[in-house]
């Protein structure tokens, strides 16, 4: 049960102390600290939820209650106390940072390896690639439509490199849709992307959803042609 009441004052009315004790409650991890360890960073929303004019939530003993993972609050604590940056649990710290906008640790786990490949390399990998977030969640609601009654489903997915190959792909994309085979399209971009590093982002991000998922190439060989289609993959949900 919580409740929500202002936080500690100083004999001052209005003014309350940086020395002042705070006991907290972070999803159930006790921890004891300082209004001015929590206010560190001026601008932060950790700063802010214990500024003089917010009113938290408490718990049934009288801590204030956050609502959030309370394992991953410990390295956010000795950060803003003594400045030790994290070494375990890199993600997860890096999420409760960016959750309470300490900006500084932010920028040091973004440096991390765990991090830097995550979440600068590859999220700028993956803004090359024009609507790849809605093609990824076509794919996935495409692969649970055919799954009724079925143990696999498979989607099609096609790479447009580049504006000529989109022109290219328009007879086989055809050939494709006469055979009634669910086809989602990537691209075409601008930048000099890998198509192997695309794929392994596919899977990974299905993956990532809980989905049981293996892709392999598609061979495409449409009536009125001899050409083969190597840009063409099929991605196989497994659900059972």
């Amino acid at each position: 049960m919580t409740s929500q009441t202002p936080l500690p004052q100083s004999p001052r009315p209005g003014r309350p102390t940086t020395s002042t004790v705070v006991e907290l409650n972070v999803g159930g991890e006790f921890y004891t600290t300082t209004l001015g360890t929590l206010r560190k960073f001026p601008g932060s929303k950790l700063a802010e939820m214990f500024s003089s004019s917010a009113k938290a939530c408490t718990d049934a003993e009288g801590r204030f209650f956050i609502d959030r993972p309370g394992t991953y609050f410990r390295p956010i604590l000795d950060y803003l106390r003594i400045g030790q940056v994290p070494t375990q649990h890199i993600p997860e710290v890096y999420r409760e940072a960016q959750f309470y906008e300490i900006r500084p640790l932010v920028k040091l786990l973004e440096d991390m390896p765990e991090i830097f490949g995550e979440q600068v390399s590859r999220k700028q990998f993956l803004l090359q690639v024009p609507g790849y977030s809605e093609s990824l969640e076509l794919m996935v609601r495409l692969a649970r439509a055919e799954a009724i009654t079925a143990r696999k489903s498979s989607v099609l997915v096609c790479l447009m490199e580049t504006e000529e190959q989109d022109a290219c792909y328009s007879e086989v994309l055809h050939f494709l849709q006469d055979k009634e085979k669910s086809v989602v399209k990537f691209g075409p971009w601008k930048a000099a992307l890998d198509s192997s590093d695309l794929l392994y982002c596919l899977a990974m991000d299905i993956k990532a959803q809980g989905y049981n998922v293996v892709y392999d190439l598609f061979l495409v060989y449409p009536a009125k042609t001899t050409r083969i289609y190597l840009n063409i993959y099929s991605f196989t949900f497994t659900w059972w």
